[in-house]
């Protein structure tokens, strides 16, 4: 489609020249709207005051000269200043022809440019719950965009393993744990440990009702309660090395990665690298010193650390606390340094919910100041919160939807309804399996990627299982019905797979927009990767899909009696199963053969 549109610029251009003596250097052609006839429309209002005519009268010439001089027009008509112009039906066919001899359709080579994607960046305190799920889908599905639009990506995670929270989990362990590990208790790493997140602030509301009860004020009695004194020791040992704390953080982290790494196996995401709080807060303490000399930053009396931003329209920020112990902020600047040095980087998207704008805000205009040209080049790529129709989930409190159990959920629902509907009649044990995961996991991330990252998603299991409408299994189901076309095409010997299809002369309308639809797929891919958007490639496939169900609805293949007909249906359908294949693979999402 884009050199569609090129070779089109240098014809219009060559009109206005003609036309009007005039020497365009830009111009507006989009995709002409579906409810009017035509495929690309030119927008005419900037050769109003050259063509010394109206809008339609200019439209109508333009048009007229295009249609007489260009073999690819072979049609057009006006709309007030717009001129839809009609692609022929050769050059659709040349173009499908093209799509058969790519087996990497769509995708551009892998470039020079260097791309860093961060996602999931947990916390060892806890496990991965539903807003974990939206995060490392969404970076996952754009590293795969971006790659697929030819940049080199390193797929990323910090994992936050140091810090309050995770001496809270350590320390409720130690109080009330008994030794108990994950194999002693049979629950995954990630699992045990946040039980005890859960059992420390239990504790800690009890304490502060205590004190409450004391005639404390409630401030004071949240910041002395004697378990956060406690943890914030704890900390305190941390930070200075004590050989028993560490060898609890060191056996407690080591549980959890174990469980992260069973939940991103079974997701289907994976790191190229990956790097640890507890390294990279150390670089970011000592480049606070150093911006403190540099006048960067400035001491408070109390010993404490801040940025003042008030001339960028923020506020002060900590960097270290007066106990010298660090902040995320300070950890992030460390990062985001570490990973300077080790890759050569020309971008770096950070996907973090938008609870955290301000924070990545900060974060950028800090490394700016301290003198990093390759600041200018982060991104935040900001999402909205998942929902469930049962109300905002709080980790402290135990009330979360745990990514393990989420997707045993879909997988559970996805066999119920598959075997209700018939869906794996003539299927093995083994291959039932197989199908309930991708369909129970393809439904889950569909129904998350589909939708605009800045938006909040309110997330309806039921609602995402669903063979009709907007939804995974609709599309993989489409895919599966193409492959079995196929399979009886070649089971009848129809060598469908060598026939030319820019030799086919009768093209329906319902066969032309889907070989429209398929040449728009790079132009979509590029699209998706500027916006950061997989929401882009989902819907875009939808429309694939939909557009194949009314061909196929009003076309059924094996009914026609022209030989070429079929072979030309046939290898046009081998053509919308691939790119329905690719487009889901950058969501991360597996389409099957057999349905």
């Amino acid at each position: 489609m884009s050199a569609l549109k090129q070779n089109l610029e240098l014809e219009v251009k060559k009109a206005l020249k003609s036309l009007y003596s005039l020497d365009a250097s830009i111009l507006e052609i989009q995709q002409t709207r579906k409810d009017f006839e035509g495929d690309l429309t030119l927008v005419v209002f900037p050769f109003l005051r050259a063509s010394r005519k109206g809008p339609e009268q200019t439209a109508q010439q333009i048009g007229e000269y295009l249609h007489e001089n260009v073999a690819q027009i072979s049609g057009f008509n006006v709309v007030k200043g717009f001129l839809n112009l009609v692609i022929s039906n050769e050059v659709w066919l040349q173009n499908l022809q093209n799509i058969t001899e790519h087996t990497n359709y769509g995708l551009k080579p892998v470039g020079s440019d260097t791309i860093m994607v961060e996602y999931s960046s947990p916390n060892t305190n806890k496990p991965l719950h539903l807003g974990h799920v939206r995060n490392v889908l969404l970076g996952y599905s754009v590293a795969n965009i971006l790659e697929a639009a030819g940049n080199k990506v390193v797929k990323t995670q910090i994992i936050n393993d140091r810090g309050i929270h995770i001496c809270k989990s350590m320390l409720a362990w130690q109080k009330w744990g008994n030794g108990e590990t994950p194999q002693s208790t049979g629950l995954k790493g990630d699992k045990l440990v946040g039980n005890y997140y859960v059992r420390f602030d239990k504790e800690y509301k009890l304490e502060i009702e205590q004190l409450l009860s004391q005639g404390l004020p409630e401030e004071k009695a949240k910041n002395e309660a004697p378990i956060l004194v406690e943890a914030r020791e704890m900390l305190q040992k941390w930070e200075q090395g004590d050989a028993d704390v560490l060898a609890l953080w060191n056996k407690m982290n080591g549980w959890v990665y174990d469980g992260f790494e069973a939940t991103y196996e079974k997701i289907g995401v994976d790191f190229n690298e990956i790097y640890y709080e507890s390294n990279t807060y150390l670089l970011g303490k000592k480049v606070v010193e150093e911006g403190l000399a540099k006048g960067v930053f400035e001491k408070d009396e109390d010993g404490s650390v801040w940025i003042d931003l008030t001339d960028e329209g923020l506020d002060r920020k900590i960097l270290l606390r007066s106990d010298g112990t660090s902040v995320y902020m300070t950890q992030d600047i460390g990062t985001a340094i570490q990973r300077s040095e080790d890759y050569h980087i020309n971008g770096m998207i950070y996907t973090v919910g938008n609870e955290q704008d301000y924070h990545f805000k900060v974060l950028f205009i800090i490394l700016k100041k301290l003198g990093f040209d390759w600041a200018e080049r982060l991104f935040h790529l900001s999402y909205g919160m998942v929902d469930l129709p049962s109300g905002k989930m709080k980790s402290r409190e135990g009330t979360v939807v745990d990514a393990d159990d989420l997707m045993q959920q879909q997988i559970d629902t996805a066999k119920e309804i598959s075997e209700e509907l018939g869906k794996t009649e003539g299927m093995t044990e083994m291959e039932k399996e197989e199908l309930y995961e991708m369909v129970g996991l393809g439904a889950l991330k569909y129904f998350i990627l589909k939708v605009d990252p800045k938006k909040r998603i309110l997330f309806n299991p039921a609602e995402s299982i669903d063979f009709q409408g907007n939804t995974g299994p609709f599309i993989q189901y489409t895919h599966a019905r193409i492959k079995s076309l196929l399979r009886r095409a070649d089971l009848d010997n129809l060598a469908w797979n060598g026939f030319e299809v820019a030799s086919y002369t009768e093209l329906q309308a319902e066969e032309r927009e889907l070989t429209k639809l398929l040449a728009q797929y790079p132009e979509v891919i590029q699209l998706a990767a500027s916006e950061y958007s997989p929401a882009q490639i989902a819907n875009y496939v939808y429309d694939l899909v939909k557009g194949y169900n009314a061909f196929y609805q009003k076309w059924p293949i094996f009914i026609e009696e022209n030989k070429d007909t079929i072979l030309f249906r046939l290898q046009l359908s081998a053509q919308v199963a691939k790119v329905i294949q690719s487009g889901m693979s950058l969501l991360g999402i597996k389409v099957p053969e057999r349905m």
